[in-house]
């Protein structure tokens, strides 16, 4: 399936390399609306809430009203996701967030007299980490999962708040790494290891191969076979597609396709 992508940077439709060279740019949203209305699925991307540099609410949620749309952009809570699915997002993209460690994650794994921490092996090597809690009565309870980098915890919360088919998980990569934060750092992650780690908490993956965004160089097919072997959920790319016949091939392997560039340009038709 191909999925349309709408970038909005400035109040404007924009098309980035590797998500910093501008390229192209339109404020003609009412022709791009027409163009896309027949597709079941848009990618609409506030790039500017990406890259913690402002936001283009009013217009996102002006396409949300006249387009199927699952959001993203700088989203860090649940009440932002909330806020976009109220406003006509089908469904919403969580990136950035779900990366890291931030002080509670870190206070999460201190034991205590009546807990105990295990440490488990995790793919890649990385550490996960399981916080078993005991009851009142000295049994062990539930298991909290811990990762040194993927905020499993979080994961699971806006799990619970929103649904689990309201959740698109990103996760970009930079180099073989994961990308956050507009595609300005990066953490010592793989795609594969967050794909595994993350299964469980979301309807979909995009995965975005910032090496080719924007280049219309072709989508490396080995990656997607790869990632399409490590989830059961829904799989969604972006990052160079240039042809039809790419969104074919994908399709073939049960991955959809997000177009941006050869959409914009004129070199794939819609």
């Amino acid at each position: 399936m191909l999925i349309p992508s709408i970038d909005l940077m400035g109040g404007r439709i924009v098309q980035l390399v590797q998500g910093e060279k501008l390229k192209l740019a339109f404020d003609d949203f009412d022709y791009w609306i027409e163009r896309f209305a027949k597709y079941p699925l848009v990618q609409l991307i506030d790039l500017d809430a990406a890259m913690r540099q402002g936001e283009n609410r009013t217009l996102i949620e002006m396409i949300c009203r006249r387009l199927p749309c699952q959001v993203g952009g700088g989203l860090k809570t649940a009440e932002d996701g909330r806020a976009l699915l109220d406003a006509g997002a089908k469904r919403v993209i969580y990136g950035s967030s779900l990366f890291g460690v931030d002080d509670d994650s870190v206070s999460g794994l201190r034991p205590t007299r009546d807990d105990k921490t295990v440490m488990e092996g995790a793919p890649g090597g990385l550490g996960l980490t399981s916080h078993v809690s005991k009851s009142r009565h000295g049994e062990p309870g539930a298991v909290a999962r811990r990762h040194e980098v993927i905020r499993l915890e979080f994961a699971e919360q806006l799990k619970l708040a929103l649904g689990e088919q309201a959740l698109c998980f990103s996760v970009d990569t930079k180099g073989g790494r994961v990308a956050v934060k507009g595609w300005k750092d990066s953490v010592d992650l793989t795609p594969e290891e967050a794909v595994t780690w993350l299964e469980d908490s979301c309807a979909a993956f995009l995965y975005t191969h910032v090496d080719t965004e924007g280049t219309m160089r072709g989508f490396p097919m080995d990656v997607a076979a790869v990632l399409r072997a490590c989830t059961a959920k829904q799989l969604i790319v972006a990052g160079g597609i240039k042809e039809r016949a790419e969104v074919d091939a994908l399709d073939a392997m049960g991955v959809d396709a997000v177009a941006g560039m050869a959409v914009y340009s004129g070199a794939m038709e819609t």
